[in-house]
């Protein structure tokens, strides 16, 4: 067999310069850098948010970097995230509510600020109140994904223009109310303080003042209690004790005109319902303000023991970026925090979407503090007693006031 020179060389070569011929090899490529993202999505949510995993992973794979999901149950999220995150067993990544961002800051090593990543574009192209929702001490901690806020729902067969005060509000869910038919112009959860704060922040009232500083007895509260009552008893527009099952069954049934409820409400509403979305309305009895739901925020956060972090906080900037939002919008039915979503043509067009968009603007984060925690149980203790006439607005809420100091100086204690 003959040989050419060229080929004679090189087999020289590479018996005399074993380690050059090694070399010529091309190396093995490096193993992409796993991030571990945990979430608590379901369903057509879950089906959206796992798109977006892919495509991020598409495109990151010249980065390096593979994004791993894992879906936990709801009702063990919290738990899960506080007994695992601290001790380096949890995710990269985990995606939660704003609620319990005080509260793992102060547990220490779950959350960490991520002000050192952001610059002025990234932090301006979210709805302004869901950044603040991130937002703890003046530090940002996470970023926006999705929101979910309290809307007036109705029915279209039984309200052809819904009412733009409370005062049109009143007069028109009287007109069709008969409570001896069990039909209500208006249900919804009012002895549940989540609900209720719609009324509550409307007169600029609240639950901590600018000092942190509980106060769920301040004068604005106890006049946002006092118009419910006139609700209920005076005008009679609402249904007694109204579970979340009863307000469903009510709406379906062409029984409840009103509702004010969220975007989980949607999924309850029969088929053959034909519903429609509008802002709350504003209050005359508070100088014409609007009414002002609690916004809840899920946020995207960075463990603070990962070992990926800036690897993660790539995948935090695209999953909160406005073509994630799109999908997330469109396939998932959620409703980004990020503004630019909503300049997309079929996002634009789709009027649920817009509804809730339109409402998120006067709506409030829910205070992310610690001690927001111990405001629950008296706050639902003082709202029940109100609704059952066993104790009055002002009374009730001072002693919601005094049980939630006297946690919170044990808490300090400790």
């Amino acid at each position: 067999m003959k040989r050419s020179l060229t080929s004679i060389l090189g087999l020289a070569a590479a018996l005399v310069f074993p380690a050059s011929a090694a070399l010529a090899q091309a190396p093995a490529a490096p193993a992409a850098k796993e991030v571990i993202v945990w979430h608590a999505y379901r369903a057509e949510e879950k089906t959206a948010f796992e798109k977006v995993v892919a495509e991020y992973n598409k495109a990151a794979a010249g980065k390096g970097i593979k994004v791993t999901t894992l879906a936990v149950p709801y009702d063990a999220f919290a738990d899960k995230i506080s007994a695992a995150v601290p001790r380096g067993k949890g995710p990269d990544i985990f995606i939660y509510a704003q609620d319990r961002l005080g509260g793992w800051i102060a547990a220490g090593n779950t959350v960490e600020p991520i002000d050192f990543y952001l610059d002025k574009a990234t932090k301006d192209r979210y709805i302004p109140t869901t950044l603040e929702a991130m937002t703890y001490r003046k530090q940002i901690f996470g970023l926006p994904l999705n929101y979910k806020v309290i809307t007036l729902i109705y029915n279209k067969k039984l309200v052809t223009a819904p009412p733009k005060t409370s005062k049109e509000l009143v007069k028109l869910a009287k007109s069709l109310t008969n409570k001896s038919a069990g039909r209500f112009g208006l249900a919804y959860a009012y002895s549940d303080f989540y609900y209720h704060a719609c009324l509550m922040n409307g007169f600029g009232g609240g639950v901590f003042d600018a000092e942190f500083k509980p106060t769920l007895n301040r004068k604005e509260n106890v006049k946002s209690l006092d118009l419910l009552l006139k609700w209920i008893d005076k005008e009679e527009i609402l249904p007694a004790e109204p579970s979340s099952a009863l307000i469903t069954s009510l709406f379906n049934e062409g029984k409840a005109a009103m509702v004010f409820s969220g975007p989980w409400f949607l999924g309850e509403i029969a088929k053959g319902v034909d519903y429609g979305l509008a802002m709350l309305p504003t209050l005359n009895e508070a100088d014409d303000k609007p009414m002002r739901p609690w916004m809840t925020v899920e946020g995207v956060y960075v463990a603070a023991p990962s070992k990926n972090k800036e690897a993660a906080f790539d995948f935090v900037k695209y999953v909160t970026d406005k073509p994630a939002g799109v999908i997330m919008a469109l396939e998932g039915r959620q409703t980004p925090a990020n503004k630019f979503v909503y300049e997309d043509s079929k996002v634009g067009a789709d009027s649920i979407l817009k509804a809730f968009r339109q409402q998120v603007d006067v709506a409030i984060p829910m205070p992310n503090l610690p001690e927001m925690t111990m405001v629950w149980s008296p706050a639902t203790t003082a709202m029940n007693s109100i609704v059952k006439k066993s104790a009055k607005p002002k009374a009730a809420m001072a002693q919601a006031q005094q049980s939630v100091e006297k946690d919170i100086a044990g808490l300090r204690k400790k």
